[in-house]
């Protein structure tokens, strides 16, 4: 019984290890971040009304944006070009990125608060 449950534990770690392992990693992420400079701003937080700010977005809300858009269940012929030529990794690495970014919104009430 000993012996099953050490099994059960290693079994469960290596999964959780896996899984931290696949998440994105925000330096490469901002490095594949070029493109999205042009619409979105340096850092997410877009100064054109037309565009998202996606500056201190939930990743996973990021990444199922991008998987819509390769998908085609979202519509934007401009950002399912762009999604079209992204990887998984490249979307996870974007998605960590952004949502490292401290969005103009947070800024504004944390100075409010002060």
């Amino acid at each position: 019984m000993k012996q099953l449950n050490i099994l059960i534990l290693s079994l469960g770690l290596a999964t959780l290890s896996g899984q931290c392992l696949a998440a994105g990693d925000p330096a490469a992420g901002q490095t594949k971040s070029a493109t999205c400079v042009a619409c979105h701003g340096a850092d997410g937080n877009s100064s054109d009304p037309q565009y998202p700010r996606l500056a201190g977005q939930y990743a996973d809300y990021l990444q199922q944006a991008l998987k819509s858009y390769q998908d085609g269940s979202r519509q934007n012929a401009i950002m399912s070009g762009f999604a079209s030529g992204l990887s998984a990794q490249d979307i996870q690495d974007l998605a960590a990125y952004y949502a490292a970014q401290e969005g103009l919104y947070v800024t504004a009430i944390s100075r409010a608060l002060k």
